[in-house]
């Protein structure tokens, strides 16, 4: 694995795009975004329209429709969504790339987003496409601790096959994992997301999945307020 320290998700317009005043303005416009979604526009279109309104960089329009849904969503999501209390009740099922990249973005000191529906979010996109980073250990040493803390009986991770080095950080979980004293499965699969549509005690920030899923649980969220104190996180929610 690299020692070099990589920046996950870091972008050097990052400082501009979501200063406190641009982040302001963002605000207002993901109301105008939920508005729209309200009254039956598909988010492709309504992300162009406002984007191109008010000239927005490709960044803010990403971070906009990564953190914006209809009020119909959130409301479904909010739902479905378990106390941490009882994650010791059952095993978890993963979504490893999604869990794993989010806690090194975090770490990176790159811009985290919190969604209305009180979920962190990244800007690394992956796009078929990872490597091991200097933070990936110690982005599963945060997993395992969190997990050894809320009493977790076991989980599954699941992840997408054909992404690169999805053998490798199957490999390293296997490794890492050894050391946190419960079962850990780990299933490289076609699409994560088929695979978690309809589970229940689903662990992801996926919109998409969270949509599907018959319950989840808002563990990213806990492990970064917990224990990343210096992550840079946006609040658009």
């Amino acid at each position: 694995m690299s020692t070099k320290n990589v920046k996950r998700g870091y972008d050097p317009e990052d400082e501009k795009i979501f200063s406190d005043e641009n982040i302001t303005k963002l605000k207002i416009i993901q109301e105008e975004i939920q508005w729209l979604l309200d009254r039956g526009y598909k988010m492709k279109q309504v992300i162009e329209f406002t984007g191109n309104h008010y000239l927005l960089p490709s960044r803010a329009r990403t971070a906009l429709q990564r953190t914006t849904s209809s009020t119909t969503d959130y409301e479904k999501r909010r739902s479905k969504m378990l106390p941490l209390e009882c994650v010791k009740d059952g095993c978890l099922n993963i979504d490893g790339f999604n869990l794993i990249i989010t806690l090194e973005v975090a770490m990176s000191g790159s811009p985290i987003l919190l969604g209305k529906d009180g979920v962190y979010r990244d800007l690394a996109g992956l796009r078929g496409t990872y490597r091991l980073i200097d933070k990936t250990d110690a982005a599963l040493n945060l997993i395992g601790k969190a997990l050894r803390e809320l009493n977790v009986p076991m989980v599954n991770f699941y992840l997408d096959s054909p992404v690169s080095n999805s053998g490798r950080l199957k490999s390293k979980i296997f490794e890492l994992s050894e050391q946190w004293g419960i079962p850990v499965g780990i299933e490289l699969v076609p699409n994560v997301d088929s695979v978690l549509a309809g589970k229940e005690r689903v662990v992801t920030g996926d919109s998409i999945i969270l949509d599907v899923c018959k319950s989840w649980f808002n563990l990213s969220r806990k492990i970064i307020e917990d224990y990343i104190q210096d992550a840079w996180v946006i609040d658009l929610g």
